[in-house]
């Protein structure tokens, strides 16, 4: 299957011959369906907080301690999906025809004030003509003007200010200093620690916006910024192949790699050195206004975690010193009616310790969950592992079979999707680092179909950082307010009220 030259090529990409001879196996095999059980509702694998149990969480999590907090950002990746409507209507308007009023590039164009980027410079006084809408799109994305069809959703301006514009990057650092803060022991200097994930080309553009505002902001909020920036290793490509699971080649003869989605990131979580990691993709933000909202129930989930993984040391502890009938069923009853972890039934006492001990050694995570009123989100069920064991799991649609018509059922009564906005809690019970890596379900990745220069192909993509690459974490769901809830995944979100001042 493989030519001298194309191992030296896998090898010269720091990847042994033989995963990538396993991922052209895992085309042929595909993946098993996710066994669901049921979805995770309120009552069920949902927790829905009353205003004064939200309350008390924040307090909890000012009052317990933490070794190290961590605001973790998936920011790779250009920003062409966020501006392909644009690139459509430019191209109509470039071969001569105009865009009908409700087409995306004329609405755009009619409310080009109302966008943090609007410059009169390059974009002149609104017209309604056809002449405009293509000047419009033409500086939003040509070389000339902003090329924001290229860059990183992290330097685009989303929100205008009185006395400033900020980026998606700039609005992340002003809520890393709302909740985020850890005072350093040796200087008792509040600090905010950022990891944020990006492509190496674009390291020059987040640099510059890091210069641009961090002085000002250390300035304004009393507080010291520690950014890195990592990134997404090529290690964790895959090899693509062609429709008939063959490795696709380009026109040199070479092999594809192509980046395996979001769950490669596992691997730069797994080198964070803090206990206490919050995680938001770049374009989940919003105007200052909300940040009140999205301040409060970003520390409801972190003091939620802190509890859990005070109750899991606990119980740990109690487990250790005496294994007896009575405590492991407290420790049954607990990992069922918290975590939705139910273990099959074990009738020797010590085999049933050492399952409650492992079940219960795990890293944490808290997703926060909002109710689902259409926007697009993965959905939170609970799952039957091959352990027999169940635990609360977050699938993707394309996890889920759809010829089942249980599987089905439980998607349409599934009342909540997951935003991406999670904490997690990386230490053990004695302060250890978990390793990550053997905490990844390594059949929870499905294939896509792609394209590469007009020919179809077919891509394999790893379990999901939030999904498959967190399967055996002890899971715990908490609704939160929509309003938490603000991506820009089309450049027109940025006139959503949450976006605008």
């Amino acid at each position: 299957m493989f030519t001298k030259e194309d191992i030296a090529q896998i090898e010269g990409r720091g990847v042994d011959l033989s995963q990538v001879e396993a991922q052209v196996e895992r085309f042929k095999k595909g993946f098993p369906w996710m066994k669901i059980v049921a979805p995770a509702t309120p009552g069920r694998g949902i927790k829905v907080l009353s205003a004064e149990d939200a309350k008390e969480s924040v307090d909890y999590y000012y009052r317990a301690s933490v070794e190290g907090k961590c605001k973790f950002v998936p920011a790779s990746g250009a920003a062409s999906r966020m501006f392909k409507d644009m690139f459509s209507g430019l191209a109509k308007l470039e071969a001569g025809e105009d865009l009908p009023a409700d087409a995306p590039g004329a609405k755009l164009a009619a409310r080009i004030k109302d966008f943090a980027f609007y410059d009169e410079k390059l974009f002149g006084e609104p017209e309604d003509s056809r002449e405009y809408r293509k000047k419009a799109l033409s500086m939003l994305l040509g070389e000339d003007g902003l090329a924001y069809g290229s860059k990183p959703k992290g330097v685009l301006k989303f929100h205008s200010y009185p006395s400033e514009v900020r980026t998606a990057l700039a609005e992340h650092l002003v809520e890393a200093q709302e909740y985020m803060r850890d005072t350093d022991p040796f200087t008792e200097e509040d600090t905010c620690n950022l990891v944020i994930t990006i492509s190496p080309e674009h390291k020059d553009l987040f640099e510059k916006v890091v210069a641009e505002v961090v002085p000002e902001y250390e300035k304004r909020y009393g507080v010291h910024y520690d950014i890195t920036f990592t990134y997404q290793d090529k290690a964790t490509d895959t090899i693509a192949v062609d429709m008939d699971n063959e490795p696709f080649r380009t026109e040199d003869g070479k092999l594809l790699f192509r980046p395996a989605g979001h769950g490669a990131l596992i691997h730069n979580l797994e080198k964070v050195d803090a206990e206490l990691v919050s995680i938001k993709n770049i374009d989940n933000v919003a105007h200052e206004k909300l940040l009140g909202t999205t301040s409060f129930y970003k520390q409801v989930l972190m003091g939620e975690a802190l509890r859990l993984r005070d109750w899991i040391v606990l119980y740990i502890r109690r487990l250790n010193a005496d294994p007896s009938e009575e405590n492991c069923s407290e420790i049954e009853e607990f990992l069922d009616n918290v975590l939705c972890v139910k273990i099959p039934k074990v009738s020797d006492l010590k085999a049933k310790a050492d399952l409650l001990r492992s079940k219960l050694n795990r890293p944490i995570r808290v997703c926060g969950m909002v109710r689902n009123e259409g926007e697009p989100g993965g959905g939170p069920y609970i799952v039957e592992g091959k352990d027999g064991c169940t635990s609360l799991q977050i699938l993707e649609s394309v996890q889920i079979n759809k010829d089942d018509p249980h599987a089905v059922e439980a998607m349409s009564k599934a009342t909540h999707f997951n935003p991406v906005d999670l904490v997690c809690l990386l230490r053990d019970c004695r302060g250890n680092k978990f390793d990550l890596l053997s905490h990844v379900d390594q059949d929870a990745g499905f294939i896509s179909s792609k394209s590469y220069q007009g020919r179809d192909l077919k891509a394999l993509e790893l379990p999901g950082l939030w999904n498959g690459a967190m399967s055996d974490w002890n899971t715990m769901f908490v609704e939160v307010p929509l309003e938490t809830f603000n991506p820009v995944k089309v450049v027109l979100d940025l006139l959503r009220p949450a976006h605008q001042a």
